[in-house]
């Protein structure tokens, strides 16, 4: 799959944080396209969005723009650890639509990142022209949470690049069996940075430290009055095959209460599938083209 440059952003949030981006394509002023923006999950950051952002923005010549939030990624570490929440990274990801001038996009949010959306469709519903939730929806599963609680708060770390893909492969490869190795490899570039030759987990660890007070009692609220807020957008759902903390049965619910929404099955993927996999990525750029169809 071929793969372009990127342009990267600097910008500052409401509070004084300086954030980050990487856009892909033409500008949204320079583009009648719809732009997207790609929002990564609890801890992950821009990286991941990159083949999937190349691919868009040249197959389709589309503005395509990643998020790293704050404590992630070359976004700056908030001093404040309780500010690492939905609503304040909410508002990030609006304060970054209004540096790219951006006044509606297709937004494609992973897991948190969706969470992210849920929220964006009831301050600000003008923004979204369609959306993506890949792997995320108003019910999250506990399974699933204590998944991600046990392998972000896991102790033994890989101490050398040589051994980065094989530590990532032997924590995930059960739920992610169509990984080839070099997807494993990207995984990791994606999720660490270097220091001095040593790989590090690119975000403030902090963001991790609420998840170990999950336990499987833990009551976790819905997000179902949000949810039906979206019934005015178009909206695709990718599942990951192998999912723990989306269920069929939550995606079942969501169609029946948005009834134009499409849904795809990542095959051999778990949380959260990566979208620019055969499979994935296609289901992507059709949904995206049918919005643009419809404008």
């Amino acid at each position: 799959m071929s793969q372009c440059a990127f342009r990267e952003h600097h910008f500052r949030s409401s509070d004084g944080l300086t954030l980050y981006a990487r856009s892909y394509g033409p500008t949204p002023s320079a583009s009648a396209a719809t732009p997207i923006i790609c929002l990564p999950g609890l801890t992950r950051n821009s990286r991941d969005f990159h083949q999937l952002a190349s691919f868009l923005s040249i197959s389709r010549d589309i503005p395509v723009i990643s998020l790293d939030y704050r404590g992630r990624g070359n976004a700056q570490r908030d001093a404040d650890k309780s500010r690492y929440t939905v609503a304040v990274e909410m508002a990030d990801v609006m304060t970054a639509c209004a540096h790219f001038a951006v006044e509606k996009a297709i937004f494609i949010g992973t897991s948190r990142g969706g969470l992210i959306l849920h929220h964006l469709i009831d301050s600000a519903p003008s923004l979204i022209a369609g959306v993506v939730l890949n792997d995320i929806g108003p019910v999250i599963e506990i399974e699933g949470l204590l998944a991600i609680r046990d392998y972000l708060n896991f102790k033994d770390a890989p101490t050398s690049w040589a051994t980065v893909a094989a530590y990532l492969r032997t924590l995930h490869s059960a739920d992610f069996p169509a990984l080839s190795d070099a997807d494993w490899s990207d995984m990791a570039k994606a999720i660490y940075r270097d220091e001095d030759g040593v790989p590090v987990a690119d975000f403030d660890p902090a963001i991790a430290l609420p998840l170990r007070g999950l336990t499987p009692e833990t009551p976790l609220p819905d997000l179902w009055k949000s949810f039906d807020a979206l019934s005015q957008a178009p909206l695709l759902v990718v599942r990951g095959e192998h999912s723990r903390l989306l269920s069929e049965a939550t995606v079942r619910e969501m169609h029946r209460r948005h009834p134009g929404m499409t849904d795809f099955t990542a095959p051999g993927q778990g949380h959260a599938p990566l979208l620019h996999l055969d499979g994935p990525r296609e289901a992507v750029a059709a949904f995206i083209n049918g919005v643009a169809r419809a404008r």
